[in-house]
């Protein structure tokens, strides 16, 4: 499975098949090892040698016992007695205390925490990392969510098995199993029915291999002793148990908390049931929260909706409403007439009912279809009336008022049993009259392999006419009626047009068939595409030419068509899950149409969507187009969502306690609730008081709505509270100091849910200025470049990474699995790679700073060229860096911060020991700084080592500042990138002339023989290159580089092949910073002939054999020919190099020389 971001590992994620429950399982005491969570990462990748993982963790620990010690992450808004309320504007008092508030989903409490949640978790660490250091206030707070079915459910199933078992379920003897459970009926086919409504298609992690059979097994396998498990048989015992095991796991990691701010959701916490009651009073006066009938996915067993977050399968599945056609039959076939004699009434009225997305079609019925072999019951609706459906659709039937009242739902399927049974087969040749269809004398029943019995209601009416998929089995039917065992006629009735379309004119179905070679049923692949082509064309372009409604669009005529058909008693409204939903307590859910509390989001309440919409489109951040987009749709499909049920934990709905407020509509502003926690109670369950000697009742609704800006204080407010005014207005000037929230961050499973809501709930209750500011969306994670799974070995729990490589490791590991939406992928070798470099470079550090042959100087002036562009190319990195953390890119700010800034370290280091020159004091100490600085959000352990013990700074680098250093010369960056890319073309082509050597090809020296190296250079351009220059020049100045437009100028030009590179070379450095008169006027940066004379000793150091090198500029250029040269400058054996000054002959390739681009020549000597 793809690790859900922002659940833990639950009890739901460990799996085995009954199979291999029998192997695993030898007795209750001895749970199979692969299951045993010290055990989860097995098998994956072993440490050999624990030492230096052990030097970084013993530093990290000493770290993290500080930071909770000194408070560093308790942060706090400017006093009253600072800024006394009402003085500043929230805008104002941002200005001057500038600050940062992030949050992530919190995790539900019935697991300890993976990988992905650590995955999620550190996109708001590093950015409150990054907000410290550009001095922020910074608020990272947790609480744990606690709401809803899952822990009730658990502790139900425990509380059995103790019944069943025992206390420590001594009474358990090992079941064999009796073989491979059945596989579950397939989901729904993979085609679309109704484009007018958005899916989100999303990894659920409830797609587990297997299942332990009993409660206290799982428990068992989660490593809970077996004498403690009988304790969760009692909900609370969950909050209580999982919570301080959610905070270790996030200490160990060093993540930046405020931990005085937690605390659990439901009633458990009186304080944070007064806040949720004051949302749902609030909402529902603002009449967002309304009751009535309406479809929902429901449990029969729990008797109750099934929301998104109590499913084990078919998160965001949501109800499909069809209209139920009513096809009376007018003659049986003799199969079927044989079947069901004596068991109907004579006065019987029985129908066929297929269910149809698109009712404006149903003029061009021709024929109805089954499947074959399908399984249909004849169900009684009443005395006179029977329906024939599969036994799937009845029981959702069931649940809207067709075989039971609405008040007394069944609790199971054996409630609900036909009068008759029959095959597809034996209907096949029934007569049935089609309401609206032109063929008033009727159509009849025929077969279709390709008929679900797990979508719709098995039966399908046919339209060959606007269908693709009908219009090519009615051909096929027609074709092979003997086979079929039919009459031709049968299927060949006239298909009259319904539609007409821009496109596919008024028989798009069969346009499309014939246009796409579509040939029998079985081309599924462009059916599916027809299908979708033809659906999209009429729903949206077409007109109706045929009916009551003929000249309208579809769009406006398809409600009017059903309404008609409903009004006339040909069909009603049916409605099912458009995928498979599995509850927690393992019930298989249908759709019920039932009365209840529900927030009316979507359509039918369009200012407030539009509100959201507008907002989303605008004035707030997502960081990427796919979160944006994604948000956008659901918005534009998402509709009224119920809030309240039955069973499970939560807080009670205030005006009809009965129900409880369901977990995602508790859980839409508890961000909010963050900012005054700390003043109300200091344990998570509020029995410790808080900073405040506050009671729960006093927190009246009042309260809360002035706190939250929502009214001014008043003496009425002082009375009935009974809370004096000095602390009401310190907990308002804690929300409106952290509010808005500046970023939330979650997996993109949430977007269509939680995230969605979270928006919608803000902009209903808080005034605009506290909306919030961004939204950043994960993709899932993956171990080692596989989903996750628990079964297969292939799992980290956060505790297993921070104990297996320790916390930095882990962090840099995870900024370095990715950023954006696309899954990333958590690489165990990368998190033990760099537990050797963060210890190599730590060792580096201690060592290199108190290395007495450092060079020491007082003035700039005695750099040399490496020490300039060291130091430059620092500068450029710490720029680099900041927009990458600022942009939220932390895999690429990591490149910068880290992989860069060390590389860059290497170059000069190693420049400097091949020209035996020691290193400059004063940049080694500032590349220890800069680097302690920019890899501090997310090594923040390693990093406060170096800042504190290695540079001797007196605080924690965690109340440090960013770096700041001059902006780059460009001069010397392009100097930089010059060395770099002449360095690596010369030992490439060394190392392309070895290997050659070595599979006995024909070199053009002998690598392994003495040798020279020449180097040409130009210090004039090529006649050509002038009117390329030109071309740019003429861009630039019009204030524009585009690609598109220059480059087909160059096209136009005639000389591509070689102008285009050349073009584009230009255009890298006027965008790298250079002036563009430099660039223009074809001046280097800088001085080609004093980099490379820097260069020389280091080049005959670096190549092997080299006894030495030599700089030889062409001379006389005339048409970008040169003709003769001259040394410049040399470095070598005498014999071997020419002296400066003197004319040489050029080697072939030296006419390819241009200013800043050399030539190079080896020859042995």
């Amino acid at each position: 499975m793809l690790a859900r971001t922002l659940r833990p590992f639950t009890i739901y994620d460990l799996a085995i098949s009954r199979t291999n429950l029998v192997r695993a399982m030898a007795t209750v005491n001895g749970v199979s090892d692969a299951l045993d969570p010290s055990n989860a990462a097995r098998g994956i990748l072993k440490l050999e040698n624990t030492e230096k993982r052990d030097t970084l963790i013993a530093i990290e620990k000493k770290y993290q016992k500080r930071w909770q010690e000194s408070g560093v992450f308790n942060a706090s808004a400017p006093s009253t007695s600072e800024i006394p309320l009402g003085t500043v504007t929230s805008r104002e008092l941002h200005k001057k205390h500038p600050k940062y508030f992030g949050t992530f989903a919190f995790p539900y409490m019935n697991g300890t925490l993976h990988a992905g949640h650590s995955f999620t978790a550190s996109k708001t660490e590093y950015g409150a990392g990054f907000a410290r250091l550009q001095g922020k206030r910074v608020l990272f707070p947790l609480g744990f969510h606690c709401t809803g079915m899952p822990i009730k459910a658990c502790a139900d199933k425990l509380t059995d098995n103790v019944r069943k078992f025992g206390q420590n379920f001594e009474r358990y003897e090992d079941e064999q199993a009796d073989g491979e459970e059945a596989l579950p009926a397939p989901t729904q086919a993979e085609t679309k029915e109704d484009i007018t409504k958005f899916t989100s298609k999303k990894s659920k992690a409830a797609a587990k291999g297997v299942k332990l059979k009993y409660q206290f097994q799982i428990m068992l396998a989660l490593g809970i002793p077996r004498e403690e498990i009988h304790k969760f048989a009692d909900a609370k015992y969950w909050l209580e148990y999982f919570p301080p095991l959610c905070k270790r796991d996030l200490n160990n990691f060093g993540a930046r908390m405020d931990w005085r701010r937690s605390f659990v959701t439901t009633d458990a916490n009186p304080y944070y049931d007064t806040f949720v009651r004051w949302q749902m009073h609030r909402l529902k006066e603002l009449d967002k929260i309304q009751y009535g009938n309406r479809y929902t996915i429901y449990s029969p067993k729990d008797g109750q909706p099934c929301m998104d977050h109590d499913r084990t399968e078919g998160e965001g599945v949501a109800p499909q409403e069809y209209t139920a056609l009513k096809l009376k039959v007018k003659e049986w076939s003799p199969g079927a007439s044989k079947i069901l004699h004596g068991k109907l009434p004579d006065s019987a009225n029985v129908f066929f009912v297929p269910a149809t997305l698109r009712p404006e079609t149903m003029y061009g019925q021709t024929c109805c279809f089954v499947g074959p072999k399908i399984n249909y019951g004849v169900f009684k609706v009443s005395d006179k009336e029977y329906y024939v459906i599969t036994k799937r659709a009845a029981w959702n039937m069931a649940f809207q008022g067709i075989f039971f009242d609405n008040s007394q739902f069944p609790r199971d399927a054996s409630e609900l049993n036909p009068v008759a049974a029959l095959t597809g087969a034996s209907v096949v040749g029934t007569l049935v009259n089609a309401p609206l269809s032109v063929h008033k004398e009727g159509v009849r029943i025929l077969p279709m392999d390709t008929v679900s019995p797990t979508k719709g209601t098995g039966v399908v009416t046919s339209v060959p006419s606007d269908s693709p998929d009908d219009f090519a089995t009615v051909t096929d039917l027609a074709k092979k009626a003997d086979y079929y065992g039919i009459k031709k006629d049968w299927a060949e009735l006239e298909i009259v047009p319904i539609v007409e379309t821009p496109s596919y004119g008024n028989l798009a179905a069969p346009f499309l068939v014939k246009k796409m070679k579509i040939n029998s049923p079985k081309d599924t692949k462009q059916l599916a595409e027809a299908k979708d082509l033809a659906y999209k064309e009429g729903y949206y372009k077409g007109t109706m030419i045929i009916g009551d409604f003929k000249g309208e669009a579809v769009e406006v005529a398809k409600p009017k068509v059903k309404a008609q058909l409903i009004q006339s008693g040909d069909a009603f409204e049916y409605a099912e899950p458009n995928g498979h939903v599995v509850s927690r307590s393992a019930d298989e859910c249908v759709v019920a149409y039932l009365g209840q509390w529900f927030l009316n989001y979507g359509e039918n309440d369009p200012g407030w969507r539009d509100q959201v919409l507008e907002y989303v489109k605008n004035d707030m951040e997502t960081f990427s187009s796919e979160t944006q987009n994604s948000l956008e749709k659901n918005l534009e499909w998402l509709n009224r969502w119920a809030c309240a049920r039955t069973y499970g934990l939560g807080s009670k709905l205030p005006w009809e306690p009965k129900f409880l407020v369901e977990s995602l509509s508790d859980s839409t502003i508890y961000m909010s609730y963050y900012t005054v926690a700390h003043f109300l109670h200091s344990d998570n369950f509020g029995t410790q008081p808080g900073l405040f000697q506050i009671k729960p009742e006093q927190m009246i609704d009042e309260v809360w709505d002035y706190i939250f800006c929502r009214r001014d204080i008043s003496e009425d407010l002082l009375k009935s509270s009974g809370i004096s005014k000095a602390d009401l207005e310190a907990m308002r000037r804690e929300f409106e100091y952290w509010y808005p929230l500046d970023i939330r961050v979650s997996g993109k499973d949430l977007l269509p849910n939680h995230l969605t809501f979270f928006l919608y709930i803000h902009l209903a209750l808080f005034p605009p200025e506290f909306w919030p500011r961004s939204i950043r969306a994960n993709g899932h994670l993956m171990l080692n470049g596989e989903k996750m799974s628990k079964s297969t070995g292939n799992f980290l729990t956060l505790n297993d990474a921070v104990t297996k490589y320790g916390a930095d490791a882990t962090r840099i590991a995870l900024a370095d699995a990715g950023d954006g939406v696309e899954d990333a992928n958590f690489e165990e070798t990368v998190a033990n790679q760099i537990i050797l470099r963060m210890h190599t470079l730590k060792e580096w550090c201690e060592e290199t700073i108190r290395d007495p042959s450092l060079r020491t100087s007082s003035s700039d002036n005695d750099k040399n060229l490496w020490d300039r562009l060291f130091e430059n190319e620092m500068h450029t990195l710490v720029h680099a860096a900041y927009a990458q953390y600022e942009a939220t890119d932390y895999k690429v700010a990591l490149k910068s911060s880290l992989y860069d800034f060390t590389s860059t370290r290497d170059f000069y280091r190693e420049a400097l020991a091949a020209a035996a020159i020691p290193m400059h004091a004063s940049l080694v100490r500032k590349y220890i700084s800069l680097q302690a600085l920019l890899i501090s959000s997310i090594a923040p352990h390693w990093a406060d080592y170096i800042w504190q013990e290695v540079l001797s700074q007196p605080a924690t680098i965690q109340n440090a500042r960013w770096p700041d250093v001059p902006t780059a010369d460009a001069s010397l960056t392009a100097a930089y990138t010059y060395i770099r890319t002449t360095t690596s073309a010369i030992t490439s082509a060394e190392g392309a002339q070895v290997r050659k050597k070595s599979k006995g090809k024909t070199t053009t020296y002998d690598p392994e023989a003495p040798k020279r190296l020449t180097i040409y250079t130009a210090n004039a351009f090529p006649a050509w290159q002038d009117r390329y220059i030109e071309l740019v020049r003429s861009f630039h100045f019009k204030a524009s580089l585009e690609d598109k437009a220059l480059n087909a100028e160059v096209g136009r030009m005639g000389e591509g092949k070689k102008a285009m590179p050349f073009v584009q070379a230009l255009k890298r450095r006027i965008q790298g910073g250079e002036a563009a008169r430099d660039v223009f006027e074809r001046k280097l940066a800088f001085g080609e002939e004093e980099v490379l004379g820097g260069m020389l000793r280091g080049l005959r150091r670096t190549v092997p054999r080299c006894k030495g090198v030599m700089v030889v500029e062409v001379l006389g250029v005339e048409g970008g020919e040169g003709r003769k040269g001259k040394v410049v400058r040399c470095e070598g054996e005498e014999g071997v190099v020419g002296k400066v000054g003197e004319e040489r002959e050029l080697a072939g390739m030296a006419e390819g020389a241009v200013p800043g681009v050399p030539t190079f020549h080896f020859e042995n000597v």
